[in-house]
């Protein structure tokens, strides 16, 4: 008689159970159903985790499918949905016709616990606009946009050359002096100081950096940003925070350094100048300038510097080597204007309208961040006859833009000519977003687009690259969350000047 009670008990317990649980499903999708009603068409998510798994199963396919629920569409990581912008028109009425309300920035507890500090991630308000105009103006007093900097990427050039030389007729794989070269670039205006490649703590560091990257974007990060509490439970989302403060211990050493020989009226780089403000602005009860506004804006620009840039690198290597006749006949335009001898500069892209066509395409193939850095409605907003309540989610589909049959002759392969008119010469595109729109847009958009058409001008004027023979076809669809990246792979190359 015991075990039948026993028994009834278990059986109750149980069906209370499945009844809680199908009641807490039924209410999610009533709650599902309510919310898609109200915003804009997209893929049917499913009950808690949205359309989070159709993404990670490929999300550059599901990327791509997007525009087919029309100019803008809603997709749901996890319970909250997003909308997502599929076109030019669209992405213009929203982040620069109605900027100051798309510009705010959703939380990602992954990444940052607090959206208050820094640049990148910092709510749209007070503070992102003084941290953000400094930093500009400031990267502008030490070169940004000018020859300082051409000679800062110019010499980095040199040694990224050297390096690769010591590999010639090799496979090797080029992740570490690709990020080693670009991150040397940020830490000379930042730190004023670089770091060899031999450099054994730098090179860990970088990989951390490389690290929290892909981890971001880890399915184990998404569910950390859906529910915060998990970034404090065991697992791999631990070790972006581990990343993030070995990252923040190396930067905090530097400034302690510049903090013990700082001279006031001979600032060395941008940590220098952001030292003065902070003592100018002491006084200032509401001073944004404080330390942990510059630690977090340093990261910012240290890691936004060196990830994205790096990675265009490397995807450009590939569509090279993928693409031989192109990488000759920027070859042969570069040794006709200067030869062996001449290093390039940016006041050389007049006169090698197809190397500049060529960098520009590689941005557009590489699509970095195919969605873009995401939004947040900073107060109740309407689009497109849809009301965005504050706080929704924005996110531009770049990747959709930057293949949009309307403003590319060739949206979908890898063809210089998108940026070439009818008489051979250079010619913008409206629709070329890889920096994004708006007031959010990259900070570092000058700083990126000197370094790559120095690097890939001087490169490939006495480099020739090609793949190692037997290597296999390449997975153009890439890794990553955040940053689209490819996957490793191994080149072989080969100096050009023996060959002439």
């Amino acid at each position: 008689m015991e075990s039948v009670l026993k028994y009834l008990e278990w059986t109750y317990v149980s069906l209370a159970l499945l009844g809680g649980l199908f009641s807490l499903l039924l209410l999610e999708i009533i709650k599902l159903n309510s919310s898609r009603s109200c915003n804009p068409p997209g893929p049917r998510p499913l009950p808690f985790v949205g359309n989070l798994p159709q993404f990670i199963r490929n999300r550059m396919a599901f990327i791509r499918l997007m525009p087919k629920y029309g100019e803008i569409c809603t997709v749901y990581f996890g319970k909250k949905p997003s909308i997502v912008l599929n076109s030019m028109q669209i992405a213009k009425e929203a982040f620069v016709q109605n900027g100051t309300v798309f510009s705010g920035r959703p939380p990602l507890p992954i990444i940052r616990s607090s959206k208050s500090y820094g640049i990148v991630m910092a709510q749209y308000g007070h503070s992102w606009r003084e941290q953000r105009r400094f930093a500009l103006q400031t990267l502008r007093d030490f070169g940004l946009g000018r020859k300082t900097v051409e000679e800062h990427i110019s010499e980095e050039a040199k040694y990224l050359l050297k390096e690769m030389l010591k590999q010639e007729g090799n496979p090797f794989h080029p992740i570490h002096l690709f990020m080693n070269a670009v991150s040397n670039v940020v830490c000379s205006i930042i730190f004023g100081h670089r770091f060899n490649y031999d450099n054994k703590r730098f090179a860990i560091l970088l990989k951390l950096l490389n690290e929290n990257v892909q981890l971001a974007g880890s399915a184990v990060s998404q569910l950390c940003n859906m529910v915060p509490i998990i970034k404090y439970l065991p697992g791999p989302q631990k070790k972006v925070l581990r990343n993030s403060f070995a990252l923040k211990n190396f930067i905090l050493e530097f400034v302690e350094e510049h903090k013990k020989t700082l001279d006031p009226d001979n600032l060395r780089d941008f940590t220098d100048a952001y030292l003065i403000e902070m003592i100018k602005q002491k006084s200032k009860e509401d001073s944004t300038f404080h330390v942990e506004n510059m630690m977090t804006s340093i990261t910012d620009l240290f890691f936004a510097g060196t990830d994205t840039t790096a990675n265009t690198f490397r995807w450009g290597l590939i569509y090279l080597m993928e693409h031989p006749d192109v990488q000759e006949r920027c070859h042969e335009e570069i040794i006709q204007l200067m030869g062996f001898d001449r290093f390039p500069c940016m006041g050389d892209r007049p006169q090698l309208p197809y190397t500049c066509a060529t960098v520009y395409e590689i941005q557009r193939c590489a699509n970095i961040v195919p969605l873009g850095a995401a939004h947040e409605t900073t107060e109740p907003a309407q689009l497109r006859g849809y009301n965005l309540p504050k706080g929704t989610e924005v996110m531009v589909n770049l990747t959709a833009i930057m293949t949009d049959k309307e403003y590319w002759k060739y949206p979908d392969t890898f063809n210089p000519k998108n940026f070439l008119d009818e008489k051979g010469q250079f010619c913008k595109n409206d629709a070329f977003l890889p920096f994004s729109l708006g007031p959010r847009m990259c900070l570092g958009e000058s700083l990126a687009k000197t370094e790559l058409f120095i690097f890939f001008t001087f490169l490939i004027q006495r480099l020739k690259f090609s793949w190692p023979p037997g290597a296999p076809p390449t997975n153009m669809d890439g890794i990553g969350f955040l940053v689209r990246g490819p996957l490793p792979f191994n080149l072989i190359c080969h100096s050009r000047e023996t060959t002439h």
